[in-house]
């Protein structure tokens, strides 16, 4: 039996580096810090944070808040979250993703350079997202979500058409919309299209289908609110039917692992290692128990 864990995967760039300035603060200071949502979409890391000193609010929570330090997440958020903080005296630890924070300058470049708003521009994301939110927020609330290809048909192919996309969307689906935007945009308007997509993430797809193809079962260890995680999990499930999803090592069910001979440990951007080193942990004794 082999038990093989997925060297890239975890954390993103993004995650690690909000994780870092969260232990940072709780490290070195003796007042509260607040996180404007959960700072990663996995419940185990979350709670090891709490454990540490973290305070997990809301936005109707952090509407109530006055002198107070509170950290943004790498999902970045909208102007009016700023705009709050300096009204109530809140001081920002500003943890947005790098490639989060580009992207939301670039939607706002186009919004403005469009007083009259005739375009429309189109974000590829799934609504109600954290990032997704702060996205729109650079618009006034004007730009249009499409969260799946076959979504597109709500648009005005006869106005101008500026597409974005969400950062961990899947790349393949962008392409669709792309090609069925190209072919069908009226001659008399415009269509321009940017793929924002985080590489970072997007590569770990064709890494994760090989990944789950080499091995009989794969154990894909992710929290239940993460949307790149159920991308990624359904790849390793199209490519192995063998593959379970799991947010903690005491959810591995024994049945999961019988008649195999290799076993692969994986995750979403927002799985810490410590956890997936722990669910190995706990697939060894599970098979030693009923050796």
């Amino acid at each position: 039996m082999t038990i093989e864990i997925d060297e890239r995967s975890g954390f993103c760039f993004g995650v690690t580096r909000a994780i870092g300035k969260a232990e940072e603060v709780l490290g070195s200071s003796p007042q509260p810090l607040y996180c404007l949502g959960d700072i990663v979409h996995n419940s185990m890391e979350c709670d090891r944070l709490g454990r540490m000193g973290l305070k997990t609010i809301d936005h109707e929570q952090y509407n109530q808040l006055r002198d107070a330090t509170v950290l943004l997440r790498a999902h970045g958020e909208p102007p009016q979250t700023y705009r709050l903080a300096e009204a109530n005296h809140i001081d920002i630890i500003d943890a947005t993703c790098p490639v989060v924070l580009h992207l939301q300058e670039r939607i706002k470049r186009e919004y403005d350079s469009d007083p009259d708003h005739r375009k429309q521009i189109v974000i590829f994301g799934k609504p109600g997202h954290a990032e997704v939110l702060g996205l729109v927020g650079q618009t006034q609330g004007t730009a249009i979500v499409i969260e799946r290809p076959e979504d597109v048909l709500c648009l005005d192919f006869n106005r101008d058409i500026c597409l974005y996309s969400q950062t961990t969307k899947p790349l393949d689906e962008f392409r669709r919309i792309v090609e069925y935007i190209e072919a069908h945009i009226a001659p008399t308007a415009t269509f321009r299209y940017y793929d924002t997509i985080c590489r970072q993430v997007a590569n770990r797809m064709p890494h994760i289908r090989d990944f789950a193809s080499r091995h009989d079962v794969v154990l894909f260890v992710c929290g239940k609110k993460s949307s790149n995680g159920r991308v990624l999990f359904n790849e390793c499930r199209r490519v192995n039917p063998h593959s379970y999803m799991t947010d903690a090592a005491n959810e591995i069910d024994s049945r999961w692992l019988s008649d195999c001979d290799s076993i692969g440990i994986c995750g979403a951007t927002s799985t810490p290692k410590w956890l997936m080193e722990e669910c190995k942990v706990r697939v060894e004794q599970l098979l030693g128990s009923h050796k």
